[in-house]
């Protein structure tokens, strides 16, 4: 039993994971496959509605950023059978399009409904909370420390993680569940 209920943590931190690596690569596929087809996502006044509609939402959402890094901190699951509910803290970056380039930067948590259906977990309600954030201009200078250079990462297929075959095969296996 308890190898089951690790198992369980482990399948549901990989979803939110395959979740903020569809939205930072713009893997649309990805992310709606880790919905049910009748979950709900709530953005509060942003965005609530089904998982196809959310789809839609969020890529035209991104289409104003440059680049988006959605990185988890604390994580907890809480897990019954086939359901589970998660909290996990989150740090969602967003820098948007030159040339008037902004950095977004929002502290918050999310809070999932998990089910798991035919062996799959996937959520069935996820709804994100705002705790803190901050807008200020791009600080070119600093943004340039790295180097002309520097392999920097994108939102299109272009990104380096894409010559991973595993890695660009994410949004593929996550359909097929």
């Amino acid at each position: 039993m308890k190898d089951r209920a690790l198992l369980d943590r482990i399948e549901l931190r990989d979803l939110v994971m395959r979740y903020c690596r569809g939205i930072d690569r713009r893997d649309f596929a990805l992310v709606r496959a880790c919905y049910h087809d009748n979950a709900i996502d709530d953005h509060g006044s942003m965005f609530c509605g089904s998982a196809d509609d959310y789809v839609v939402w969020v890529e035209q959402a991104l289409s104003a950023m440059e680049c988006t890094i959605h990185s988890i901190g604390n994580s907890i699951f809480a897990v019954d059978g086939d359901y589970a509910e998660g909290e996990h803290y989150s740090y969602n970056f967003h820098r948007t399009r030159p040339p008037a380039r902004q950095e977004l930067v929002i502290h918050g948590r999310y809070l999932d409904k998990y089910e798991r259906r035919n062996g799959t977990w996937k959520f069935a309600h996820r709804k994100i909370v705002f705790d803190h954030g901050y807008l200020k201009p791009v600080d070119e200078e600093g943004f340039a420390v790295a180097g002309a250079d520097a392999q920097r990462g994108c939102d299109t297929r272009d990104d380096p993680s894409f010559a991973f075959k595993l890695l660009a095969g994410l949004g593929n296996i996550g359909a097929k569940a």
